[in-house]
Order: structure tokens, then C-alpha cells, then sequence
């Protein structure tokens, strides 16, 4: 059991790892993680008791690597297995990747630069990006950004504090595993329905402190008000109330109308205020900054109040 002074520690190492290097350039170890869930998912979806196949594939991609992260953790010299927790961490966050995917369209759009907007966009995003105008755009990389805020950052430092690098790990698989495999398509609906399920639960908690960070930290009473009204209507449980307090911090508009797979799908609106701009994508990824400054801070307050003070 890791004391909290010493996550705190190791927190701040892994977030500034990230900072430096970002993920690793050649050889990420999700490429691979990927290349086992298809192999996994091709072997046993079979269309056949669908749930319970699909419970055993999350099983058989995720305990493995996330127990042999535990056993490492627990047997390693002290220096190493921190080391190995720092790693574990650093492979787990996205926060330098996010940013750098991000930025690159609000320079796009500030240059008037439509073509590469849409590019840099579409490969963010799963919707279409052809045709999509500037506040389009914008609306796509904020949400994008608010919501992989949780999803890549909040998520993993939360699973962290709790359970060290085994703990970020497998959160971090959990969730790529919803985004293979958490689609309600015939293929996936019910073999991918433990993938979701699971990423739901894991994600429950770090996802209202998210939002609640994110209200913190910006315009707060309408980051609750439109937590409160408008998250219920979205269908995530968990980017509902990301999105939502995150766009009313904001003071900007999100959903709306957007093109997947050839079609126009409406999506309820998020937030209040101004039509998304670029201004607003550089505001969202510092409050994405801000908020990774706050977790940390507060991980080293509970760190110093938990070390017996002698008078």
C-alpha cells in the first residue's frame, strides 16, 4: 500500500514525465494492447451468448498485463518498483499527446486554414470533418478535449491515487477497450457490452470530479447549472457531466448537429454562451492545464496533512 506522500510523489513524476516526452514515439505499448484485443475480440465474437464472451475478452485483455503490473510493483527493490509505478503512470496519461493534437487546429483555424483545420480534426474525431465550418471544427476539438481531459488525464491520476500503477493501467486499458469495442452496432451490442459497462464504473467517479474541477476553475454557476440540467440528456453517464460543466466553465455552446457515417445525427447542446471559436479551444485546453495543476496540488495537501505532525 502506497503511503499518500509517496503517490504524491510519483504522481507529479509521471505528469511531468509526460510533459517532457509525451507518448512514446515508436513501439507504444496501446498499439500492441490493440493488436491482442482484435485478435481477441476475431476469436470470440462469435454472435454467440455475446455477453458473456465479451465479459471473458475484457478479462483476457486486461487482468493479465494489470496483475503482472501488480506482481512487479510488489517485488521489486523499493527504487525500481517506484520507477516502474512512474512508468506505469506515464503510459497511462495523454496530456502532452492531447495537447498536441489540439492546439495544432486552434492554430489552423486562427490562420484561416479550413483544409488542415479538417484534417488535423478528423483524426481526433469520429465524425466527418469535410464539410465542416469553423465553428464546427472548434466545437469538435473542445469537446474532444474536455472529455479526453477526463479520459486521459483525470481518469489515470484518480486510478493512481488509489492503486498505484496497476491501478492507472488498468484504467487506461479498460478505456481503450470501450473505444474498440463500446459501440451499440450489431457487431458490438452485446459482446462490447461489458467493455462499456466496465469503463462506466471505472470512470464514475473521476468523471464528476472532472466536472466539478472544471466548474472550479472557471465560470462556476453555470458549469452547475448546465451539469444539472443538460448532462442527464446526453447519452454517456460520464461525458454527459464532463462536457456539460466543462462547456458552462467555458461560457460556450457544444453539440449540436454533426455528420457520422453519412448522416446528420443532433445532438442535445451543451453549455451556454458564445458559438465555439478557436479562442474557446485555447481556453479549454488551459482549463485541462489548470485542472492538472489543481489534482496534483491536492494530492500534496492530503500528502502533508496525513504526516503526524510532532510538536
Amino acid at each position: 500500500m502506497l503511503s499518500l506522500p509517496l503517490i504524491a510523489t510519483l504522481a507529479t513524476a509521471g505528469v511531468a514525465v509526460d510533459r517532457w516526452f509525451g507518448e512514446p514515439r515508436t513501439a507504444h505499448p496501446l498499439v500492441g494492447f490493440g493488436k491482442l484485443a482484435m485478435l481477441i475480440e476475431a476469436r470470440l465474437n462469435t454472435g454467440q451468448r455475446g455477453r458473456l464472451l465479451g465479459i471473458a475478452a475484457w478479462a483476457l485483455a486486461v487482468l493479465p498485463p494489470v496483475l503482472i503490473a501488480a506482481w512487479l510493483v510488489a517485488t521489486l527493490p523499493f527504487l525500481l518498483a517506484c520507477a516502474v509505478h512512474v512508468l506505469l503512470l506515464w503510459f497511462a496519461l495523454g496530456a502532452r499527446s492531447l495537447n498536441d493534437h489540439i492546439a495544432p487546429i486552434a492554430r489552423a483555424l486562427a490562420q484561416r486554414n479550413l483544409a488542415e483545420a479538417r484534417l488535423l480534426t478528423a483524426r481526433i474525431v469520429s465524425r466527418e470533418t469535410a464539410h465542416a465550418d469553423e465553428a464546427a471544427l472548434a466545437r469538435a476539438a473542445i469537446e474532444s478535449a474536455l472529455e479526453n481531459g477526463n479520459d486521459a488525464i483525470f481518469g489515470a491520476l484518480f486510478w493512481f491515487a488509489i492503486a498505484g500503477g496497476p491501478g492507472a493501467l488498468a484504467f487506461r486499458l479498460a478505456n481503450t477497450l470501450d473505444a474498440m469495442w463500446g459501440y451499440r452496432t450489431p457487431r458490438y451490442l452485446r459482446f462490447g457490452w461489458a467493455a462499456a459497462r466496465f469503463d462506466d464504473v471505472l470512470n464514475w467517479i473521476p468523471a464528476r470530479l472532472t466536472a466539478a474541477s472544471y466548474a472550479l476553475l472557471g465560470d462556476t454557476r453555470t458549469a452547475w447549472r448546465c451539469w444539472r440540467e443538460q448532462a442527464p440528456r446526453w447519452d454517456s453517464p460520464n461525458a454527459g457531466p464532463v462536457m456539460a460543466s466543462g462547456a458552462g466553465s467555458l461560457n460556450v455552446l457544444l453539440g449540436g448537429a454533426a455528420v457520422y457515417h453519412g448522416a446528420i445525427e443532433t445532438r442535445p447542446t451543451l453549455g451556454a454562451g458564445q458559438t465555439a471559436s478557436t479562442t474557446h479551444i485555447v481556453a479549454a485546453l488551459q482549463l485541462v492545464e489548470r485542472t492538472v495543476i489543481l489534482w496534483l496540488a491536492a494530492l500534496i495537501v492530503l500528502a502533508l496533512l496525513s504526516v503526524p505532525f510532532h510538536g
